[in-house]
This record gives C-alpha cells, structure tokens and sequence, in this order.
C-alpha cells in the first residue's frame, strides 16, 4: 500500500497545490465509486501520474481483498446457518430416553 501512503502524505504536506487536490479528487471519486475526468491526470508531473496509476492499481487491488473478505464472511455466515438447522433436525431424530 505504498501508493495510498504517498499520496496520504503529499495530501497532508501540501494540501493546496493542484497536485494534491487532483490526487484528493481521484481518491474521493473512487471510493464513491463517482465518475473522474481522467484528462485531470495529465496535469500531474510525471512522478505524481506515476503515483495516480500506483494508487489505481492498489486501490483495485484492496477492493478485490475486500470483495473477497466479504464472500468468506458470507460463506462461514451461510455455514453456520446450515448447522443450526441441522441441529434440531438431529435432536428430533434422537428418540427421547424413557425414565
């Protein structure tokens, strides 16, 4: 997550250059899944487009980690489920001790 670190910290250092605000615009545009206007990567310098395709990369990436955290989630959720209706299924096929 070295992208996501880099452009934290050149957000922070210098929040008013069109850097960090073009870097700031992007990040908010994907995490709100909003539309970017890509021409506005082309007024980065080259090392800070380098770091807009960097953090592309990663923040696809982390969402393909989360997607897959949520479908693990799900499936143990699902699973779990599963036992506990098969649980007193279970209990009424057991014949009831006489005392």
């Amino acid at each position: 997550m070295k992208a996501l670190k880099k452009a934290r910290k050149l957000i922070e250092t210098s929040p008013e250059s069109s850097e960090a605000r073009i870097l700031s615009s992007l990040v908010v545009a994907l995490e709100s899944e909003a539309s970017y206007p890509v021409n506005d990567l082309y007024k980065l310098n080259f090392n800070n487009f380098e770091l807009a395709l960097d953090l592309l990369k990663e923040w696809r990436l982390d969402r393909y980690c989360m997607s897959k955290v949520r479908l693990l989630d799900l499936s143990v959720q699902l699973g779990d489920m599963e036992k506990a209706e098969a649980t007193p299924a279970a209990a009424e096929k057991t014949p009831a001790k006489a005392g």
